[in-house]
Order: structure tokens, then C-alpha cells, then sequence
């Protein structure tokens, strides 16, 4: 795997920065087996949607559907990230991959429509979490409590472009990514629970640790590591 940024643009400036990008990114951890190119794929993409980094997509992009990430799956994670990165990256990250799409003969047929039919909904996990979340924040930003019920839960994450497995991993590798840690509980025992191992969330940190920052990844590390013991006691 070379990216070609390396030779081109890195070496001239920085070559140790080309080195590492070309041996211990892409040569190495990009290989390690315990996350498949495809969720390294979708960690990584998140990364970049969520921060805006848009001169490394291209290649991502193209990374991601030689990976098996099918363009229906892109198509989600950009609308998904909409909400948990806010309008303007999803809006950049949509520019740059229609770029892609036409250079791939990728149309709009094989993504997702605007409207589709639902996932069946969890009732009773759902009416839970929006007691709660009504019972702390009703009062503050009755409009967001109230965005947050009808439009995330009960229509984003019941979209089936994007298997709940997979929107859990995009939500927390955003969430490590901009340093909302306070959020990461609750989307990181979601993410397990529809199927997200032990292993594979610890290895999604060691990935992060490159696209997303060291700091950002140590931040994070107390709050994965309360969520691994609290769900084997």
C-alpha cells in the first residue's frame, strides 16, 4: 500500500514524516490483523469527515472501496456525521467523494434514497434513553431533546444503508477524534452491544492513535477502559 501523497508531496518536505507514512502507517498498521481493512477503512474516513480533512480522502475514498466498503455505506456515513460533526464537514466530505463516485462510474443508484424503510426500533431501549435524557436536558434545550428523539434515534440510526455495528463505529471514531469524551460511554456501550468486540474497540484506539492524535486517543483510553470493566463485572 503506497499513498502517493508520500513520494510526491511528504518527501520533499518532511521524509521522515514520508517514511513513517509509508512504513509504519501503511506498511504496518494498516496490516495488523485484529481490524479488517474494511473497519480501518471506516474508522479512518470518520476521522476525516469529522475534522474537515479533506486532502486525504481521495485516497481513503478509494482505500475504503477497494476495502469493501460499498458506496451506500459512504453515502451513510457522510449523513450520519452530518449530526455528530456538524453540516459543513458532512458538506466538504460529500464535494470530495462525488469526485470519486464519477471517477468510479459510482451513480445514484447504488446509494441510499432519501427515504427508506426503517429498522425495526428498540422500544423499550429507546424510551429509556429518551426518559432520561428528557429528564436532564428538557428544560435547558427542549428543541435539541426534541431533534434528538424524532430525527437521531428514531429515523438516523434506523437508516439500513449503514448496519447499526458499523454507525456505532463511525459515532465513536468521531466522537475520539474531536475530543468529546463525555460522550463516548454511552455510544461505546452501544457500539458493543450491537456487536463491536473488546478487541476490535481496543484496536480502533491503536488506529485512531495515527488519524486521530495521541492525545486524543489517552484521553479516551480511561473512558474505554471503565466501559470494558464495568461490562465484565
Amino acid at each position: 500500500m503506497q499513498d502517493p501523497l508520500s513520494q510526491v508531496d511528504l518527501t520533499p518536505v518532511s521524509p521522515a514524516f514520508a517514511r513513517y507514512t509509508s512504513q509504519t502507517v501503511l506498511g504496518g498498521l494498516w496490516k495488523r490483523p485484529q481490524l479488517s481493512p474494511r473497519d480501518r477503512s471506516i474508522v479512518t474516513l470518520s476521522v476525516l469527515i469529522a475534522r474537515n480533512q479533506t486532502i486525504e480522502m481521495p485516497f481513503y475514498l478509494r482505500l475504503a472501496l477497494d476495502s469493501g466498503v460499498k458506496p451506500a455505506e459512504i453515502s451513510e456515513m457522510i449523513t450520519h456525521l452530518a449530526f455528530y460533526s456538524g453540516w459543513g464537514n458532512a458538506t466538504a466530505a460529500a464535494v470530495v467523494t462525488k469526485r470519486i463516485f464519477d471517477e468510479r462510474d459510482i451513480g445514484i443508484d447504488q446509494v441510499p434514497r432519501a427515504d427508506v424503510e426503517p429498522l425495526p426500533l428498540n422500544e423499550v431501549a429507546e424510551q429509556q434513553r429518551a426518559q432520561a435524557v428528557e429528564q436532564s436536558f428538557g428544560s435547558v434545550a427542549p428543541g435539541v431533546v426534541q431533534y434528538t428523539t424524532d430525527v437521531l434515534f428514531r429515523d438516523l440510526w434506523l437508516r439500513p444503508g449503514l448496519a447499526p455495528r458499523d454507525r456505532s463505529l463511525v459515532t465513536v471514531s468521531a466522537l475520539v477524534a474531536s475530543g468529546q469524551v463525555a460522550q463516548i460511554p454511552y455510544h461505546l456501550g452501544r457500539a458493543m452491544d450491537n456487536g463491536l468486540t473488546k478487541d476490535e474497540a481496543s484496536e480502533m484506539l491503536t488506529q485512531l492513535a495515527f488519524y486521530a492524535g495521541w492525545p486524543n486517543v489517552f484521553s479516551a483510553m480511561p473512558v474505554f477502559k471503565d466501559v470494558f470493566a464495568k461490562r465484565a463485572a
